[in-house]
């Protein structure tokens, strides 16, 4: 086994290689976490000073966050329990099954999060974390079966130096059949595109871009959804502001297009409220029902 920062930098292909690399991490913080720092709203701000280096680690929200290592082991053998029943059909989950959806991938995805804050720079951090979460969220994907791919549709256009091509990359195309039969030209009809970014901040639209480009170029209408891991970040030592441009999202919505789902596994407040709770849900609620509907 290498080391964790080479664990962390590592592609992943398996729950189980998220689970035990999540479960490095979670036993490693507490030997390298001098400062625990509770803000608002159940996120805290763990603070690193080894060395007189002092790292912060992005905001956890302390809600969805399972810390002690047996705790998530437990969380997550029953994970994998409650994705064997969607994927044989069971819709009949409480709110307890979805809390625990999104806990134990939440826990998944920050764990590796605060990893990477704590051994990589700022910089190379980011890189991994967005690969990681494009990874377990396609591992979460295969694993109930669903055909799935990634594709980048190429839409040609004039230039003053000819043909050129615009690449709208897709983060993956999933399918109700047994393969996805969209191409790099060519979308089915049937078939699902999603969007998966950490955080809607700089990036929520050219989601609504990308959707009226590709229906334009196809000449149908195309299933567009968005997953997203969180809206907040750090402000300064102790403080965190939540980066959700909501009206800008409501605008989109009325005057371009309207997407067909927006997920988060850890929803800003904002999504909540009205008229925000109308078209943002938890990531659980794509898994265990939405996913299906979108397929059908």
């Amino acid at each position: 086994m290498g080391s964790l920062a080479e664990d962390l930098s590592n592609p992943k292909s398996s729950l189980n290689e998220f689970s035990d690399l999540c479960i490095r991490v979670l036993q490693h913080i507490p030997d390298v976490i001098s400062e625990k720092v509770p803000v608002r709203d159940g996120y805290v701000i763990n603070v690193s000073n080894i060395a007189g280096q002092k790292k912060f680690v992005r905001p956890i929200n302390t809600n969805l966050f399972f810390d002690n290592p047996d705790n998530f082991n437990h969380a997550f053998i029953e994970l994998n329990s409650l994705l064997d029943g969607i994927k044989n059909g069971n819709r009949n989950f409480n709110e307890a099954d979805h809390l625990l959806i999104n806990r134990t991938l939440y826990t998944i995805q920050q764990s590796i999060g605060a990893g990477l804050d704590l051994f990589l720079n700022p910089n190379s951090a980011r890189k991994h974390v967005g690969n990681r979460f494009e990874e377990l969220l396609r591992t979460i994907i295969h694993h109930l079966g669903v055909a799935n791919k990634k594709i980048t549709f190429v839409i040609p256009y004039e230039s003053e130096e000819g043909e050129k091509l615009y690449r709208c990359e897709t983060d993956l195309i999933i399918s109700p059949s047994s393969k996805v039969t969209s191409t790099t030209n060519k979308l089915a009809k049937n078939e699902v595109v999603l969007s998966f970014k950490t955080t809607s901040k700089d990036r929520m639209g050219k989601i609504f871009l990308d959707k009226m480009l590709m229906e334009r170029f196809s000449g149908h209408q195309v299933k567009v959804a968005g997953i997203f891991l969180n809206d907040v970040q750090r402000k300064g030592e102790g403080n965190i502001s939540y980066t959700l441009v909501s009206g800008l999202f409501m605008v989109y919505t009325k005057f371009l297009t309207r997407l067909d789902g927006i997920y988060f596994l850890d929803p800003p407040p904002n999504a909540y409220l009205n008229p925000y709770k109308d078209h943002i849900s938890p990531f659980s609620e794509f898994v265990i029902n939405d996913i299906w509907e979108l397929l059908s």
